[in-house]
């Protein structure tokens, strides 16, 4: 008809007499689509099949199929019609989304940073590349486990918890720290985002953890913990007298022996001027 001809290019007379399938159709849908045409020769129709028409300019319009068998009067196959709706822009469309779908799919499993996340029901539904990573499980091992009781260490299990259970109620937490267990049994320990995961009708469908792998520097921060308690125990234990004063003069530092050769204990010492009280 005028439409087809229309979105095509092709006017009836340039149409009439050639094979569809051959002459019309792209090639990756043709054994597909002589198959729809076939069960509809044998009256077995078909409806909503999308097929590619390739026009006279060489594009492709995608067209929403219903192919319908053609009957005479007595009743016999004759032939197929095809009554179609143009979802050209729809399809691109679609097809758009589901390129920047998988760009962003691609964006997130890759990313340098651990990013998983949870359904509703706290079991885990996102597990990027990372992630996989720092924890030694992979996303296979994850899919579907609870979140907090596989992975959480047991002594933030209920905090981690209540964080999870605000962003299921779109109240998101920023920055904190939690203590990942690794398939090995170490502990990695994350500052993470908790952000509410929505649907495209805004309903809340879970939770999304983007992550910065601080093990590192808690490794460190430990580490010099230690060292400020090591060093503060052996000037305290020091055999000989130490003491000192901030920039006002005042006592900030006395160590025992000073305490045992002066009779003056820490608490008696500290913030008073040490050259008019002691001196």
């Amino acid at each position: 008809n005028e439409k087809t001809a229309e979105i095509t290019g092709f006017s009836g007379e340039e149409a009439f007499e050639h094979p569809l399938v051959s002459t019309f159709i792209v090639p990756k849908l043709r054994e597909s689509v002589q198959s729809v045409l076939d069960n509809a020769l044998k009256g077995t129709e078909t409806s909503n099949y999308e097929l590619e028409f390739r026009t006279k300019s060489n594009e492709i319009r995608y067209l929403l199929v219903n192919a319908t068998t053609r009957r005479d009067a007595e009743n016999n196959i004759v032939g197929v019609v095809g009554v179609a709706q143009d979802v050209t822009e729809a399809a691109k469309h679609d097809r758009a989304v589901a390129a920047m779908a998988n760009e962003l799919r691609q964006l997130i499993n890759t990313a340098n940073a651990p990013i998983f996340g949870i359904d509703v029901d706290g079991d885990v539904n996102e597990w990027n590349d990372k992630t996989a990573e720092i924890t030694g499980f992979t996303r296979e091992e994850a899919f579907e486990k609870p979140l907090v009781s596989t992975f959480i260490v047991p002594s933030l299990r209920q905090s981690v918890q209540t964080v999870l259970d605000n962003a299921l109620k779109g109240c998101e937490t920023s920055n904190y720290e939690l203590e990942f267990r690794t398939k090995s049994n170490k502990i990695r320990h994350l500052l993470v985002n908790a952000t509410t995961r929505r649907d495209a009708n805004y309903n809340i469908v879970g939770v999304v953890g983007v992550a910065q792998d601080v093990t590192e520097t808690k490794r460190n921060d430990r580490a010099m913990s230690a060292m400020a308690r090591e060093l503060r125990q052996l000037v305290d234990k020091a055999n000989a007298p130490i003491f000192g004063i901030d920039v006002h003069g005042k006592v900030n530092e006395w160590n025992e022996k000073t305490a045992e050769i002066t009779g003056f204990s820490g608490e008696e010492a500290f913030e008073h001027p040490l050259v008019s009280t002691f001196i």
